[in-house]
């Protein structure tokens, strides 16, 4: 894993999945050169505020993130950066860089929050490498040698009866909900 800023991890979203067990929906971010994951059970708003800006689509009024873009922007400010910067008692906190003028500003934020507004704005997204330290995962294939698309997370720290790295991008959407299905929140201490 690469780190862009000290103690940092720079990561993107690689997808938005529901939780098969509770149907509560799950951002997963991925470090830009390796196979480390970092899921976040989310809330519904801020999912499809996600993933509408993920495939561009286009609303008549602005949505809540759209709005904060907006004021943001016309303020004479530009989001530098976002970054999930800490896990407390079971929750993620997260931070938004707002640079206006020559003044940096600081804003605490929901990690939902931040990443919606990452995504509108293009804004770089790192993770705190503590925070990788304590609930990130990685992806192991089942079966490799048969060419098998099985495909499970395991907590990095874990141990895998199988226990090969398997690349991100060759996951199909259909195996989501197996992978899902042996996840639990309380694996990676976050409620929502």
């Amino acid at each position: 894993m690469s780190s862009t800023r000290e103690g940092e991890v720079e990561m993107f979203v690689a997808g938005l999945v529901l939780d098969p067990a509770s149907n509560a929906p799950i951002v997963i971010l991925k470090a830009s050169d390796g196979d480390t994951c970092l899921p976040i059970w989310i809330g519904l708003a801020e999912a499809t505020a996600i993933a509408s800006a993920l495939k561009k689509v286009e609303v008549s009024r602005p949505m809540t993130h759209d709005l904060l873009r907006d004021i943001v922007e016309q303020l004479g400010g530009r989001v530098v950066k976002v970054a999930v910067t800490a896990l407390r008692e079971s929750t993620f906190l997260a931070s938004i860089e707002v640079l206006v003028g020559e003044a940096l500003r600081l804003i605490d934020a929901r990690p939902s929050d931040a990443i919606a507004l990452a995504v509108r704005t293009n804004a770089p997204i790192y993770v705190a490498a503590e925070v990788l330290s304590h609930a990130q995962v990685t992806l192991v294939t089942v079966n490799q040698q048969s060419g098998s698309h099985e495909v499970e997370f395991r907590p990095v720290d874990g141990t895998d009866e199988e226990g090969q790295t398997r690349n991100f991008a060759t996951i199909e959407k259909e195996k989501w909900a197996e992978i899902l299905s042996e996840m639990d929140p309380d694996d990676f201490k976050y409620k929502m």
